[in-house]
């Protein structure tokens, strides 16, 4: 039920690519098999998923698809399957910098001719990460604004959900963000989500952290009010993190109760395993060992004030140089094949 239906293809090893055409458009997929590299079944590219369960649109060209097929060409099979559970669901897409009109067009476009909703992720807010693995940003406000209105450009009238300026309200609670920018960020983002909801069929959650990184729920309430959560559809927990649905769930709930009952969002993308055990490393949210892909997207919470599990942060891309990663958002192979490998669905 949560995944899309895979095609499995059964052939000879010796049969030709064109009887793998042929015989793909027959025969329906089942749930992909955690088997040898003897088992010669390779998905296809991804479809849709049901609407009523995940109305948000899968990329068929992402990059886990990319490396389904990759794995596939190389005759690693059992690899292919495995990253195909990335592949399968929609995750977001996050713009870049230097044509946010055209990459907001593109995806939005995409997403709507599959009668999809589009989830974009808006990462550019000027001192971004406090210097730290995801460095960057905008140069300065005037220039995140020129940014900002090619992205408005972009989504036009099409459906699409936007994760605004993941870490920018719990960097300034945390002390992180130095305090002469927090007037100017605190501006930038209440304009990004009024022009944004100016736009009439695009939801905005701004981001307010995690129960393991700002613990006390009622730190964020005035960086939430400050930001334009009056305005915004909500605010989204768990971006790029691992903590637990469960967690994530009480306290959203808490902090819910203290910013007019708005619903939230929970990124489940690596949350299958919980996050990294103990121990003294400062860094146990950049890119820890053993973890797990967690509950696939949809709007089937259970929860009124849940509005959906999303996969924020693209399973299979690294926090940032840490442990043996390439740089932060880089894709990175072993890391997607540990987190499907050790995923329970």
């Amino acid at each position: 039920m949560y995944g899309s239906l895979r095609r499995a293809r059964r052939l000879n090893r010796s049969a030709t690519l064109g009887a793998i055409s042929a015989l793909g458009a027959l025969l329906l997929a089942g749930c992909s098999s955690s088997g040898s590299d003897d088992d010669d079944s390779i998905p296809a590219k991804p479809g849709q998923r049901p609407k009523s369960v995940a109305p948000f649109w899968v990329n068929p060209d992402g990059k886990a698809a990319r490396q389904v097929a990759t794995y596939g060409k190389a005759g690693k099979n059992a690899d292919a399957r495995l990253v195909h559970k990335i592949a399968a669901q929609p995750v977001a897409e996050w713009i870049g910098v230097d044509d946010p009109e055209g990459e907001a067009r593109g995806f939005t476009e995409a997403a709507a001719k599959a009668d999809r909703a589009a989830l974009l992720v808006l990462y550019n807010i000027p001192h971004r990460d406090c210097g730290s693995y995801s460095k960057g940003g905008a140069s300065d406000g005037n220039a995140y604004r020129t940014w900002l209105d090619g992205v408005l450009k972009g989504i036009g009238n099409r459906e699409t959900i936007v994760v605004l300026e993941p870490d920018a309200l719990p960097h300034i609670e945390d002390k992180c963000t130095p305090q002469e920018f927090h007037e100017e960020r605190y501006a930038l983002l209440t304009e990004a989500v009024g022009k944004l909801k100016g736009l009439p069929h695009t939801k905005v959650y701004l981001d307010a952290g995690n129960p393991h990184w700002i613990n006390d729920p009622g730190r964020m309430v005035e960086p939430l009010k400050r930001a334009g959560i009056d305005r915004a559809d909500g605010f989204a927990l768990n971006i790029s993190n691992y903590q637990t649905t469960q967690e994530n769930t009480k306290y959203g709930k808490r902090l819910s109760a203290m910013v007019g009952g708005k619903h939230f969002v929970i990124d489940t993308s690596r949350n299958g395993n919980g996050p990294a055990p103990g121990g003294d490393d400062a860094e146990k949210w950049c890119n820890p060992r053993g973890r797990a892909l967690g509950t696939p997207p949809t709007v089937r919470t259970g929860d009124p004030q849940v509005d959906a599990y999303l996969w924020i942060k693209r399973p299979g891309e690294s926090d940032g140089s840490c442990k043996g990663g390439p740089k932060a958002g880089a894709w990175w192979p072993d890391y997607a094949l540990e987190l499907a490998r050790n995923a329970k669905k």
